[in-house]
């Protein structure tokens, strides 16, 4: 082991000072084969696979603030991939299986717990509709089932299934290997292992404007210098239209705040993550006992990293409606994420109207669980300058020609 027992306590007393870095923290050179905006985990894991899969290199990230400090520290860390469309299913289940074998290829454990994911069903509508939705999962060779009330009862004891509820659970789909991973270290781990090839991880390097000539990028500026390279991939959630008008294009997205919340931490009670569509509400337990709580968008489009107070109200109430037992536990911190939304619920991956100009955007509230299988298109993409066969449906033409993949029905509730 690299660490033995007494190194550990010697820096433990040191309060880690005399840890070495995970990863550099260089400066920023004149001229790169790629540049990747955006540091969070999407671009992390582009960097990453573009080292990794492609043998690119000369690669810089760059952040405007510190690594992951942006959605990927804010979101509520579930992952799945039950989506109804071929094109969704497809990428998200390659995400998922990535995921599956991510700790081992990092190096780095992301702490994925596959607990499952439930989404209730509270009506005829709502049932028609589940059923629907896992029979094309399964037909894409995607694990999902339905469960009954009974079944429900038995996997989430502390669930209100009772026929007189305000919000009656007629049944769930279950995805058993969805679940959680940690927010952090899939993160870290990705930048250590892009690290370690040579990309270099630029911090507090803000984007100013894109630089571009006879119709191809020359460059970035940032707050740090101009920056001269062949290609620019952007994968910026929340500020993807603001980085489009530097490049002089506009992008069909808009930006709502995303907010969730925290309790204060109780003993394991909660063994898996409970979503509802209908009411808006979701729910899993982390690893230091504290509730993990999240709810849709907000309905009005800003760029500031917190919510509102009637989103909140609306998603205890309807917490506490399925889950009585949680009444009394008090709210130990509330934060919002800003999440870029397009008309159809997908993401746009690929190519813009800027040769060499790449912008992976648009996921909405379902980024998190993609971030590895995005990070091996987008590289794919930038790499060889045409979309891998699993990113090739979300173009950013797709808007012109009608060919949307709509996932609202999926992608309703945060997460």
């Amino acid at each position: 082991m690299k660490y033995s027992i007494f190194s550990l306590l010697r820096n433990a007393f040191s309060y880690h000072e005399n840890w070495p870095a995970a990863w550099r923290s260089p400066d920023p050179r004149s001229a790169y084969d790629v540049v990747i905006v955006g540091g969070g985990g999407h671009g992390l894991a582009t960097a990453y696979y573009l080292a990794r899969n492609h043998r690119i290199t000369n690669v810089a990230v760059l952040e405007k603030g510190w690594l992951g400090g942006g959605n990927t520290g804010r979101n509520t860390t579930i992952i799945r991939s039950n989506y109804l469309w071929d094109e969704s299913a497809h990428l998200y289940e390659h995400a998922l299986r990535l995921y599956e074998g991510l700790s081992r290829d990092l190096n780095y454990n992301i702490m994925l717990s596959q607990r499952g994911v439930l989404n209730l069903a509270h009506n005829l509508g709502d049932l028609r509709e589940l059923s629907r939705r896992v029979n094309a999962i399964r037909l894409n060779g995607i694990d999902s089932e339905i469960l009954n009330p009974a079944e429900i009862k038995a996997m989430v004891p502390i669930l209100n299934t009772s026929p007189s509820s305000r919000y009656p659970v007629l049944g769930a789909s279950l995805q058993r290997r969805g679940g959680t991973a940690r927010h952090d270290a899939v993160a870290w781990g990705l930048a250590r292992g892009a690290d370690a090839r040579g990309v270099d991880i630029i911090q507090n390097c803000e984007v100013t404007g894109i630089r571009h000539s006879g119709g191809a990028v020359e460059g970035v500026e940032t707050t740090r210098g101009y920056i001269r390279t062949k290609k620019v991939g952007v994968v910026v959630a929340g500020h993807a239209s603001v980085l489009a008008e530097m490049a002089g294009f506009r992008l069909p997205v808009e930006s709502h705040p995303l907010q969730a919340l925290v309790s204060e931490p109780i003993k394991p009670i909660h063994h898996c993550v409970v979503m509802s569509n209908a009411v808006h509400v979701y729910v899993s337990q982390s690893d230091k006992g504290e509730l993990v709580i999240g709810a849709g968008i907000d309905a009005y489009h800003s760029y500031a990293q917190r919510g509102s107070l009637p989103v909140i109200e609306e998603q205890m109430g309807a917490l506490i409606e399925l889950f009585p037992i949680f009444s009394r536990l008090r709210m130990l911190r509330q934060w919002g994420g800003i999440v870029d939304v397009c008309p159809d619920a997908s993401p746009i991956i690929g190519k813009t109207p800027v040769r060499n100009l790449y912008f992976n955007c648009g996921w909405g509230t379902g980024g998190f669980k993609a971030t590895p299988g995005s990070g091996w298109v987008f590289a794919h993409t930038i790499a060889h300058d045409t979309p891998h066969p699993l990113n090739a449906a979300f173009t950013l033409e797709r808007f012109t020609s009608g060919a949307l993949i709509d996932e609202h029905g999926a992608a309703a509730v945060a997460h």
